[in-house]
């Protein structure tokens, strides 16, 4: 099950679809939809967390942490809403559309896609993109 939760004002527009869009994108990765937690928040939140528990000084975009088991996926994925408004002025985007790409960001990390090296990077990027087409068809199914 796939649960929104807040420690900021801020509320996903049309959850069961963004809910469904991401079991899909599970599907497609020949995953199982576990238990997973989307915080959405704000700099400050995530940047306790991120020095907490990771022992980085930064701010970020998104933190997960992955609790799954075998090919059924499980975990907690922090979003700072703060962090997603700005990267989508900078990468001259839609708020809605950066904001779909850091949500699938997570699940495809849980999928065992890592970004750490460029070559990691690169495939990411590719699977970002193929995951955020999935949600245009069913959008435009409606």
């Amino acid at each position: 099950m796939i649960s929104f939760n807040y420690e900021t004002d801020f509320k996903i527009s049309k959850p069961r679809v963004h809910s469904k869009w991401l079991s899909d994108v599970i599907v497609s990765e020949n995953k199982r939809e576990g238990e997973i937690n989307y915080i959405f928040c704000d700099d400050a939140y995530l940047l306790e967390i991120n020095q907490h528990y990771l022992n980085h000084d930064t701010l970020t975009d998104i933190i997960s942490f992955d609790y799954s088991v075998g090919n059924e996926l499980q975990g907690d994925v922090y979003i700072s809403i703060e962090r997603v408004r700005e990267n989508a002025k900078e990468f001259m985007v839609s708020f809605d559309e950066e904001l779909r790409r850091v949500l699938v960001h997570g699940v495809l990390h849980y999928c065992g896609y890592k970004d750490k090296s460029k070559s990691e990077e690169r495939v990411m990027r590719q699977k970002e993109e193929e995951k955020m087409k999935m949600f245009h068809v069913k959008q435009n199914k409606k």
